[in-house]
């Protein structure tokens, strides 16, 4: 049997009663005559594969034509270009206006609540200029941390984001590339969707721009462009699951794999667990199709296991040893943090519109999510009953069927160990049993929801192309459409992210004064010393592209420091820095004696400290600076910072 008869066997009265009464009933996307990539009219392998476009009962109008209700063709108005061209206008327009209150001050303002991340984002920008510009290894750093260093592979250092930037990072800081990529992310990330649907799973404009609207600014896309660009970079993610579903009709599975390989490759090293959560959403999705239709299986299951192979063999080779380094390198890590290890999302949550919406109200949300950066789920109630009502409506396709199945799925995982119903445990969910599992152990679980707003954003985007089936006037069908896309997204349209200041790096540091100090092989020791919650010195780092080492810092690494072990939030615990972040937090001055100056001397030695800088707008520092005097002696002013010089007491012996 042909794969065009194939096709033609497979597809079902249920999805041929998906088509418009008046138009031709035709077999799903693709005519079985040569395989089309993405940015093809339309694919030609595996229109009724697993997954494909499966089910959507007709294939793309041609440009700038969209059947009405009535099937008849209305007169070319747009052509697709300009249509696709205005999509990406209005989605860029979007995430610069989510992001317009940083773009006033990138340097001087960040996200509110909590700033560590961006400062941790910036300096791994600041690291990739140095892989560009001195040949550094890309994989591990000793620029903070030192002298035990940062295996950056275990800290999603972005090198895929961070090197093309090199140019922004070097004109501008990476403060201001930070800015850039979440902007470019959020309207990345909602066009590449657009750009999927529109040629591979609906034929109206309007369908796929709803369902890319929705996948790039979603409240938890929202959440986590606070502080994560490196996770609401999804770009690749539709051209990686297209290309998983064209391959099970594949007739060239060698080439598809290979440029499959090649995504997967590039999505590593930006994010390894949203790479993760696409590939189990695309194995619950296929398995979700199979249990409906297992017949497909004997002519998917060659070109799948051709293609797969040969992505396995090529991603395996470019990425072994990056993984190699990753988890068997030096301070590699096996693990999450208990801190984050059972992050979940609470029932509530996901009807309950997110913090940075129209509808949000960071107050109500304050239990239901981890934090505010990990809001994973609050659809609202309006958009959670209209999926289920899509569900419902459209329960005769396949294709509908087996997304339900893939978002109910990883809803639950999302509920983490325990679930609960505002904040009050109910009983054990089933992540319990799959934390400890490899690479699972690494999840954060709250963000399987993400997966579930994808499944929401491509349901939105069906619902829309099937209204045009409806039996109603045209003009009432628009009125009906309008006001379901008003009632579902208006209360979780996006707002500008709330920003709060934050202190500018000292002039002692951009005037390049520290250099007359600090030499190759020596540190940098800001006060406080930097750690999950003081990250101001990993910035000052960062602005000079790493020039200086500093100790500490905010990153994930082995709880005892030794390879293997799991994973913490920081490095090896150290007398003077828990010490000074006391003082900094409580203004109390400890009075110290012998034996802790003692320890503290030893650890600057460790750490072949050159100079100790605190800011004098820092807070508490005058009960900082007491502080620092007890231990090493009086300091001096300089420019906007006290400096304690201590190589007479540091310098090691040769």
């Amino acid at each position: 049997m042909t794969p065009a008869e194939t096709r033609a066997e497979s597809w079902s009265e249920s999805d041929a009663a998906a088509a418009p009464a008046s138009e031709p009933v035709a077999p799903p996307v693709g005519d079985g005559a040569g395989d089309r990539t993405p940015g093809g009219a339309a694919p030609a392998d595996g229109a009724d594969a697993p997954g494909a476009a499966v089910a959507t009962g007709a294939t793309a109008a041609p440009s700038g034509e969209a059947g009405g209700a009535d099937g008849a063709a209305r007169p070319r108005r747009w052509t697709r270009r300009r249509q696709d061209l205005t999509v990406l206008g209005l989605f860029l327009l979007a995430a610069v206006w989510v992001t317009s209150q940083i773009w006033v001050d990138p340097a001087g303002r960040v996200a509110s609540l909590y700033s560590s991340d961006p400062a941790q984002v910036q300096f791994f920008l600041a690291h990739s200029v140095r892989v560009v510009l001195h040949g550094e290894f890309p994989f591990f750093t000793e620029q903070f941390n030192y002298p035990d260093g940062v295996n950056l592979m275990a800290n999603t250092a972005i090198l895929a984001l961070g090197i093309p930037m090199v140019p922004v990072t070097l004109l501008f800081g990476p403060a201001v590339t930070f800015v850039v990529l979440v902007t470019l992310a959020l309207a990345g990330t909602a066009s590449a969707w657009y750009f999927v649907l529109s040629r591979h799973v609906v034929r109206s404009p309007l369908a796929a721009a709803v369902g890319g609207w929705f996948c790039g600014f979603s409240p938890a896309m929202l959440s986590h462009a606070n502080w994560h660009p490196n996770i609401i970079s999804q770009f690749l993610l539709p051209f990686i699951v297209w290309r998983v579903l064209v391959i099970t009709r594949s007739r060239r599975p060698w080439r598809d794999g290979a440029l499959l390989a090649l995504m997967v490759t590039a999505q590593a090293f930006i994010n390894e667990e949203i790479l993760l959560f696409t590939a189990l959403a695309c194995g619950v999705f296929l398995l979700a199709v199979l249990a409906q239709r297992p017949a497909l299986w004997s002519a998917a299951w060659r070109p799948l296991a051709k293609a797969l192979a040969i992505c396995t063999v090529l991603a395996g080779s470019l990425l072994a040893y990056p993984l190699y380094v990753q988890f068997a390198g030096p301070m590699a890590y096996h693990g999450l943090s208990d801190a984050v290890r059972d992050y979940g999302n609470d029932i509530a949550a996901f009807f309950a519109p997110g913090s940075p919406t129209i509808g949000g109200d960071e107050r109500a949300n304050v239990n239901l999510a981890p934090n505010y950066s990990e809001e994973n789920a609050f659809f609202g109630w309006s958009l959670a009953l209209i999926a289920v009502g899509i569900v419902a409506w459209l329960r005769r396709e396949m294709l509908v069927r087996a997304l339900a199945a893939t978002g109910v799925f990883f809803a639950v995982l999302s509920l983490g160990e325990r679930v609960s119903w505002w904040d009050r445990e109910l009983f054990t969910g089933p992540w319990e049993w799959l934390v400890r599992l490899p690479l699972l152990d690494a999840v954060v679980p709250t963000r399987f929801g993400l997966i579930t707003s994808v499944v929401v954003g491509i349901l939105l985007a069906l619902a829309v192309e099937r209204s045009r089936t409806l039996p109603v006037e045209r003009r009432t069908l628009r009125t009906l459409t309008v006001a379901g896309l008003v009632l579902a997204l208006l209360p979780i349209a996006p707002m500008p992210l709330k920003v709060t200041s934050r202190p500018p790096v000292p002039d002692f540091i951009t005037a390049d004064r520290w250099r007359g100090y600090v030499g190759e092989d020596q540190t940098l020791v800001p006060i406080p010393v930097p750690n999950m919650g003081h990250t101001h010195g990993m910035r000052w780092a960062a602005s000079t592209n790493l020039d200086f080492k500093i100790p500490g810092g905010y990153f994930l690494a082995p709880r005892n420091g030794n390879t293997g072990d799991p994973g913490r939030f920081g490095g090896r615990p150290s007398g003077v820095g828990r010490l000074l972040e006391e003082v900094a937090s409580t203004g109390r001055i400890p009075k110290l004696d012998d034996r802790q100056r003692r320890r503290s001397l030893d650890e600057l030695r460790h750490w072949r400290a050159a100079i100790l800088v605190l800011p004098v707008g820092q807070h508490h520092s005058e009960q900082l600076r007491r502080t620092v005097e007890q231990l090493v002696g009086p300091g001096r002013r300089e420019l906007d910072v006290w400096v304690w010089d201590v190589r007479a007491l540091t310098d090691q012996p040769t």
